[in-house]
């Protein structure tokens, strides 16, 4: 499906605000409120829209402390990236996991609430996994930008 300056300014309502009724946005672009809908169920149906989500503040709920760990592993093999990935799944600490190129295979986003939880993350489930060779973590002192818009 390719998509049009309508469903581009559609697609950035709903980054903005996905409660957004589809009145409130057709009342913005001057379309109907059935054609706001079908477009949307459209997107929603290509993939292009894969799903509505409520972002948490994590200082509200004491996962402030943010900390990027690179992950080197011990080798390459496919069966060790796909068990590490399995495992990486499986830790609630973990909220991204990206694939990297450079001098370390993975990097991790781990949101826990201060040092001694990282630390306790860190002993008793991420070094515990198989095949990870060595761990580098960079703490953050400060967000300057997050996002979840893209630009389109």
């Amino acid at each position: 499906m390719k998509i049009d300056e309508i469903d581009k300014r559609i697609l950035g309502h709903l980054q903005q605000d996905s409660k957004k009724t589809n009145k409130e946005i057709s009342n913005d672009l001057g379309l109907s409120v059935t054609a706001v809908y079908e477009r949307i169920r459209k997107m929603e149906r290509e993939g292009i829209i894969s799903k509505y989500v409520a972002l948490v503040d994590p200082e509200k709920v004491q996962k402030s402390f943010m900390v990027l760990c690179q992950i080197k592993l011990v080798q390459h093999k496919k069966d060790f990236l796909s068990k590490f990935e399995k495992e990486i799944n499986n830790l609630p600490e973990v909220i991204e996991c990206l694939h990297v190129s450079g001098d370390f295979d993975y990097m991790l986003k781990v949101l826990v609430k201060d040092m001694d939880a990282y630390r306790e993350f860190l002993v008793t489930k991420l070094t515990t996994l198989d095949h990870i060779g060595s761990t580098k973590s960079i703490f953050t002192i400060n967000k300057v930008k997050q996002s979840t818009v893209l630009s389109l």
